[in-house]
């Protein structure tokens, strides 16, 4: 009875054990591109994390956050993917798990499966350098088993003549795997916030990753009056006595000074489904205005223009994809 409850014991923690080696290396992978991601999800607005008040603290607990999201989706889709293997082994009267066997047992074989599915985490890859465009399934295929091939082969087949070699094949393929879907992550992320800052609406991938999309009314604090016409403003965040406005009419990034702006009309993941950026005020009128409501507001002096971060204040733009934009000269200062 003690040696049948060692050998369960055992069995128990090799399970564990290759449990271990593979997740651990995948959420490693997933944390890296993940912070890479956020980093150029701002950068879509021309502002990094820090920028924003998101320190590596907060930056940690949001991407924890999201890793355990992912972590509970993708427990589903292995659960039913285990399922799936199972109705097919019992389809096949236990033929497919003999030939799932047979292959793990030929080094070649089980190396070249190993190099090929590595090889394809590098379209994600391939994806951020915007070198994808108008491949197809064939084109995915062909590279991914080209890349496998030439730089995974050989070396995984020298991993398949120990265990710990076949153990740390594992952690490299699993580690493989989470950077593909971590680079798959990032053009997503890069994705929705284009859309985000083109139209004004999120979506439950911005939302995961941690990203705020809170929209505020900015107001004077003594009148009372809103600036900007009343435009709804995408408040990216407060850093060192200053808030990080975005609007999406004039396509720009802005700062101003918290003691100066009260936030009205706040709004956390708002509907958006019919929403519009609204035009852009004129620019003289609206920085004529702004700078009469700040001056009425006793702060002694104009608006804090110095602190934006808008396009006529800069470069040639990278997106994070691979891609240089120009940003569009703004439609007049604003504020």
């Amino acid at each position: 009875m003690t040696d049948r409850h060692a050998t369960g014991q055992g069995s128990a923690m090799d399970l564990l054990e290759r449990i271990g080696s593979v997740v651990l290396p995948v959420g490693i992978a997933l944390y890296a591109l993940l912070y890479l991601g956020v980093q150029q999800m701002y950068g879509i607005f021309n502002i990094s994390p820090e920028q924003a008040g998101i320190d590596q603290a907060t930056m940690f607990g949001r991407l924890v956050g999201s890793l355990v999201l992912l972590i509970l989706a993708g427990s589903l889709v292995l659960g039913a993917l285990v399922a799936v293997c199972w109705l097919v082994n019992r389809a096949t009267l236990g033929h497919a798990a003999r030939l799932a066997r047979a292959v793990r047992a030929r080094p070649w074989a089980a190396a070249a499966l190993g190099a090929v599915w590595c090889g394809a985490t590098y379209w994600g890859f391939l994806g951020y350098l915007d070198l994808d465009e108008g491949a197809g399934l064939a084109s995915i295929v062909l590279v991914a088993a080209v890349i496998g091939t030439v730089s995974f082969l050989v070396p995984f087949r020298l991993l398949r003549r120990r265990p710990t070699g076949r153990a740390g094949m594992r952690v490299v393929i699993a580690a493989f795997t989470g950077i593909g879907l971590g680079f798959a992550l990032i053009g997503q992320l890069e994705a929705d916030a284009e859309v985000l800052a083109a139209t004004g609406r999120g979506s439950i991938v911005l939302s995961l990753a941690g990203f705020q999309d809170q929209w505020v009314v900015a107001v004077t604090p003594a009148k009372g009056t809103p600036l900007y016409g009343g435009t709804p403003l995408l408040l990216l965040g407060e850093h060192e006595g200053t808030y990080a406005f975005y609007d999406c009419a004039r396509r720009e990034t802005f700062r101003r000074p918290m003691g100066s702006t009260v936030l009205q009309g706040i709004e956390l993941e708002p509907d958006h489904e019919d929403f519009t950026c609204g035009e852009p005020v004129p620019a003289k009128n609206a920085a004529e205005r702004n700078s009469a409501e700040d001056a009425s507001a006793g702060n002694g002096s104009p608006r804090t223009g110095s602190a934006r971060t808008g396009p006529a204040e800069r470069g040639p733009v990278r997106t994070g994809s691979g891609r240089t934009a120009t940003p569009a000269p703004s439609a007049g200062q604003g504020g």
